[in-house]
């Protein structure tokens, strides 16, 4: 029984330092790189609406050089990304960086500060529509995001623009 209970013990020991050899393969380093991080670290703003990201990351992903569109005779090239509440406009040039965004959405969720802002100062008034806008140019360190928002109390209606902080321009 001893002797049954040793080769036991030996057997798991082996398989178990065998597992332990495959586990510990060395693979060669991969480097994952994002030609547009800055663009992306520059207009990602997590309180933004999940459709506003989503269109985002399509654009900084998008690669310009496997696309129909590639010649290398070019040296930019204007996309155009649309979804129903929105659309972007890239400027890429010719190695795929984004260099210049102009995008437009409408109606989307407004960021919890912006709401917030607008319920403090104009209580009783709801928010009639929206349109958040962004101006991306990878020479200036600051994005423009301004929301233009139009509130209403009965017939009454007032134009109001914030800051995705909720800070009313106004």
């Amino acid at each position: 029984m001893k002797q049954l209970n040793v080769i036991s013990l030996i057997s798991v020991l082996i398989i178990a330092f065998n597992f332990n050899s495959i586990g510990q393969i060395t693979l060669p380093e991969v480097k994952v790189v994002s030609l547009n991080y800055k663009y992306l670290r520059s207009v990602d703003d997590t309180a933004a609406a999940q459709p506003v990201r989503l269109l985002e990351h399509k654009v900084a992903n998008y690669d310009i050089k496997n696309s129909d569109l590639y010649d290398e005779d070019f040296e930019e090239y204007y996309v155009s990304f649309f979804i129903p509440d929105g659309e972007i406009l890239a400027f890429y040039n010719k190695e795929g960086k984004i260099y210049r965004t102009a995008e437009r959405f409408k109606n989307i969720a407004l960021p919890k500060p912006v709401r917030e802002s607008i319920a403090q100062k104009y209580p009783q008034w709801s928010i009639h529509k929206d349109v958040y806008l962004v101006q991306y140019f990878h020479e200036v360190k600051d994005t423009k995001k301004i929301y233009r928002i139009v509130i209403e109390n009965g017939n009454k209606k007032i134009r109001l623009r914030s800051t995705e902080a909720g800070e009313l321009l106004n």
